[in-house]
């Protein structure tokens, strides 16, 4: 008998030193996941909307200690950027080393385990950015007002953070992690990591504009775009690659049979997508960056809950056409519940003008989404779902 080593094995039982499914199951059609098992769709839809209500009484909770942990104001300023700069690494362990290393323990301290190692991780990525912001500066990462002549990590960072983990999601989701997902698992996504965080340092200090807080250490840096306006767009972005990949699993794109059309026709229209989007929102509608970001913020967090946590609640109950319009007026109608309490919860929060829309935007992108992609792609739904059921689910991929 073969024996089958925990610390090299996922939950799926698939050998961590072995290479990667050609993409990742989140973004994978219905049909190509559940194919390969008869009446596995059909007995993981027939659970919801059952384990994604069980699921909400810990993504609230935890998106909540997210949201106002900190304080309102603090959360926003030391906390978002923390997030933010967690997010390639969320990305990494979800999609490309399936929750390794947590799976050397038991289920139970799986989820947790993987959760404090990206914490230790997003503080180190957060002073790598403070650095190239102008310098090292512990007081800066986790003080709200850290005073004259610190280097405060929100705005400055926010452009590195935001660029790397939006070209995670489009290197990993929409360019289906290709070429990198023909290599083991575990170095293919340090090297997607790498990859984002090139593209990101590549598109801030070309394009984006950094203007200091007076009396900060903040390096001022020259550029088409102020961080406001590109973080709008790349959370714009972020909306285009949520509802295509996610809610609608990879639709229309996954029709194309030839990778190099698929891929090509997919990155342009993502990036476009977004990009059309603010100037439409922005330029034509004459809204505030700080607002389309706050509104496409809940977009993000509506669509992940309605693709990753109550995945696959409609699959079999409405035809494919059905399926896709329904859940896209469920995520926006989601979003505008989001972004109508967020808002109204402002004051309650204690967050001052001018930070309140960005508050929104932490709120929802930050901790309602994080937490959501924690519990569902890190913590595979421990404790409603144990790691067995979702295995066996999941070896149909």
């Amino acid at each position: 008998m073969t024996r089958v080593d925990p610390a090299t094995t996922g939950p799926t039982g698939r050998d961590r030193r072995a290479g990667l499914s050609e993409r990742p199951p989140i973004s994978l059609p219905h049909e190509r996941r559940h194919r390969s098992t008869v009446g596995a769709g059909h007995a993981w839809s027939s659970r919801q909307p059952g384990v994604g209500l069980l699921g909400l009484l810990l993504v609230v909770p935890v998106a909540a200690v997210l949201a106002v942990g900190a304080g309102g104001e603090g959360s926003t300023l030391v906390l978002g950027p923390l997030i933010t700069y967690s997010l390639p690494l969320v990305a990494m362990l979800a999609f490309w080393w399936e929750d390794w290393p947590g799976t050397r323990l038991r289920a139970s301290w799986s989820g947790w385990a993987d959760t404090a190692l990206i914490a230790v991780g997003a503080i180190v990525l957060t002073g790598i950015g403070q650095a190239l912001a102008g310098r090292l500066d512990p007081v800066g990462i986790f003080d709200p007002s850290p005073g004259p002549g610190h280097v405060p990590t929100f705005p400055a960072t926010m452009p590195v953070a935001g660029t790397a983990f939006v070209a995670m999601l489009q290197f990993t989701l929409v360019g289906e992690g290709w070429p990198l997902r023909r290599l083991l698992r575990l170095p293919a996504g340090l090297l997607a990591v790498a990859i984002s965080w090139a593209v990101a340092l590549v598109v801030s200090f070309t394009l984006v504009a950094v203007e200091p807080l007076a009396g900060s250490d903040v390096i001022a840096r020259d550029g088409p775009i102020s961080g406001g306006d590109a973080g709008a767009a790349l959370v714009l972005i972020g909306v285009w690659q949520v509802l295509f990949y996610v809610v609608w699993r990879g639709w229309p794109f996954s029709r194309i049979r030839a990778r190099v059309w698929r891929l090509s026709w997919a990155h342009v229209v993502m990036i476009a997508g977004g990009i059309l989007s603010y100037v439409a929102a922005c330029d034509l509608l004459g809204l505030d960056s700080t607002r389309v970001a706050a509104l496409a913020g809940c977009f993000v967090a509506a669509g992940l809950l309605f693709g990753m946590l109550f995945e696959d609640w409609l699959h079999g109950r409405l035809g494919p056409r059905g399926e896709r319009a329904t859940l896209l007026v469920l995520t926006l109608a989601l979003a505008v519940v989001l972004a109508v309490a967020l808002g109204a919860a402002v004051d309650a929060v204690g967050v001052r003008p001018p930070h309140a829309q960005e508050w929104v935007e932490h709120a929802s992108l930050n901790a309602l989404a994080t937490s959501i992609i924690l519990h569902v792609g890190i913590g595979r739904r421990w404790p409603v779902t144990p790691h067995r059921d979702v295995a066996g689910e999941e070896g149909a991929n």
